[in-house]
């Protein structure tokens, strides 16, 4: 069992049985494995996912609540050596919300530092300003199916970049109507890749891959390639 870091910085603290000295910067980690990266422009890439503990949102859909509290207090070194122990170039940070932790930022700069080509999947409720312009932003617009669509930040979408990527789950038509107005009033597909998913067991893939045919619309139509291969289970 993890205990709680100590009141007293003074104290060292020990993760995965290591010890850890007080100044050392740490992150709170779910877990960390490899794997294909199952969505966005580097589906099918082997993957080493780093996933942060903790998020402010709670869409309905969520399939990571497992990460929402928990986790263990890893050191950056002891998280960077992990990540070198798979011998792969692809890096995906990743929660829960990665950036309610103010230390990631640190984490996606070493990252890059290293030579990994490295992804963040973040809702885009919290300012992105902070990333490393080498990281590749996934940022997930909340659509109003999802429970959330208020805690969206819009100021973040001027700050993305022509190699990021925007991506909406789509509950229903009305998630659709809204996510294509979005789209057009912020010309989002000059902006980046813009990616539209459908909310697993809320709308059949068929379904939704038919509107953007029918309506022309110029974003890439994608499938969670993990949940095909493994389902729901954690790690994969």
């Amino acid at each position: 069992m993890t205990r709680p870091p100590s009141p007293n910085l003074a104290t060292d603290l020990v993760v995965n049985q290591l010890p850890i000295a007080a100044n050392e910067q740490r992150l709170r980690i779910t877990e960390i494995f490899f794997s294909l990266q199952g969505e966005a422009r580097d589906a099918g890439w082997p993957t080493v996912f780093v996933r942060l503990t903790g998020c402010p949102l709670r869409c309905h859909y969520c399939d990571t609540r497992y990460a929402f509290f928990g986790g263990e207090w890893w050191p950056i070194a002891r998280v960077l050596e992990r990540v070198a122990s798979f011998g792969a170039r692809h890096v995906c940070v990743t929660g829960g919300e990665p950036l309610a932790q103010k230390r990631c930022l640190q984490l996606l700069e070493q990252l890059c530092d290293n030579n990994y080509l490295v992804s963040l999947e973040t809702s885009g409720a919290i300012d992105i300003s902070g990333v490393d312009p080498r990281v590749v932003k996934v940022l997930d617009l909340k659509t109003p199916a999802s429970g959330e669509v208020l805690k969206n930040r819009w100021e973040n979408l001027p700050l993305l970049l022509a190699h990021d990527q925007i991506k909406f789950v789509i509950g229903d038509r009305a998630d659709y109507e809204w996510a294509c107005g979005i789209v057009w009033q912020h010309a989002l597909t000059a902006r980046c890749d813009v990616l539209f998913s459908p909310s697993h067991g809320e709308i059949a893939a068929s379904e939704l891959a038919e509107w953007i045919l029918a309506d022309r619309l110029p974003v890439r139509f994608q499938l969670q390639l993990h949940k095909q291969l493994w389902g729901e289970e954690p790690g994969r």
